[in-house]
């Protein structure tokens, strides 16, 4: 019994970002209109997940194809030191980390560098696509976003290494705080959604809603908090969706801050629909989610990297490109990030 619990609770954990074994950290504050003193709630208070229909998805997967070989297309060039105030440099590196370089400042989204997005090292989804930068090769991190805490966002040994090696400021969702400290930063921000803080360089950062779910352990689903972040900088506002579903949030982000000059979407994990839908959105309501936002130029992510979802390897980057051509971009552009290789914002 002990085994298969074990077994359930790593596949839960790896496979869409909670365990029933490994248990995590939950936040203790003020009861808000997202939060009852326990438990955080999307905004849509539908979007929530129980143990029974994920067992249902798991004894009734039907999954695409994955390759199981790393694809490794050699490290990108290293980037710059950073860029001048006004410029914006993006570097992808895999799954949902980015190297944003704007305004002086260099900003990695959820680091993973690590081989699984599980919490052990011998099971669990296995990375398919190498980082497109080597750890090494990072310029001096100002600073670290992180979403919320699922293993495939927040992963402990990559920000070991962060944490002796650049030591940053960091920025996450309510709740996460004392376990990022563990690995060795001390320079931590704690947000909730819609709260702001000052950045290096004259930025600012506002922690925006997202549709989504928290968990690391048996005991703690819910009790951290999810979200994005919006970068207010010289280029514009820079969007990092983190993980998210489609919903109202993205017209209330686009009320506050105007059209984005570069919103980050997911694309992967969103199959099966019937049950992915409150926490993972696939290209069609990342699409209409780009519409929205009024975005500039959108960037793919969270797909390819990590077998998380039902979806094939490629599906969610066909559909995406498939949906472009049915879909008038009115001067804006959706792009697919080529791992490792920098994309100069205009």
């Amino acid at each position: 019994m002990t085994t298969v619990l074990l077994a359930c609770g790593i596949f839960f954990a790896c496979l869409y970002g909670g365990s029933f074994v490994f248990s995590g950290h939950g936040y203790s504050g003020p009861v808000s209109e997202h939060f009852d003193g326990e438990r955080f709630y999307n905004q849509n208070r539908s979007a929530q997940h129980d143990f029974k229909t994920f067992l249902t998805w798991v004894t009734n997967r039907n999954r695409g194809s994955w390759q199981e070989h790393v694809t490794d297309n050699g490290p990108g060039p290293r980037p710059p030191a950073r860029v001048a105030s006004g410029q914006l440099l993006v570097t992808p590196v895999g799954h949902s980390t980015f190297l944003i370089q704007a305004d002086g400042v260099n900003i990695l989204t959820d680091p993973v560098w690590s081989e699984r997005a599980s919490p052990v090292s011998f099971a669990g989804p296995r990375r398919v696509q190498a980082p497109g930068l080597r750890l090494k090769d990072l310029p001096a991190i100002n600073l670290i976003l992180i979403s919320h805490n699922h293993y495939d966002h927040l992963d402990l040994p990559t920000l070991h290494k962060l944490a002796r090696s650049h030591r940053p400021q960091v920025v996450t969702t309510l709740g996460n705080k004392e376990l990022i400290e563990k690995t060795g930063f001390d320079n931590m921000t704690e947000l909730d959604w819609w709260q702001q803080t000052a950045l290096p360089g004259g930025m600012r950062i506002t922690c925006v809603p997202a549709q989504h779910f928290s968990g690391r352990g048996m005991r703690d689903s819910y009790k951290t908090l999810w979200g994005g972040f919006v970068l207010e900088s010289m280029a514009g506002p820079i969007y990092f969706a983190g993980d998210t579903g489609y919903g109202e949030h993205f017209q209330e982000i686009v009320r506050r801050f105007g059209p984005l000059r570069l919103a980050f979407l997911p694309i992967g994990a969103y199959k099966p629909e019937w049950f992915m839908w409150p926490g993972h959105m696939g290209p069609e309501g990342a699409l209409k989610a780009h519409g929205e936002l009024k975005a500039r130029t959108s960037i793919a992510m969270h797909f390819g990297t990590f077998p998380l979802g039902d979806d094939g390897q490629h599906e969610a980057v066909d559909a995406l490109r498939a949906g472009i051509e049915k879909t008038a971009m009115q001067g804006s552009q959706f792009l697919v990030p080529d791992w490792g290789r920098a994309i100069q914002m205009r």
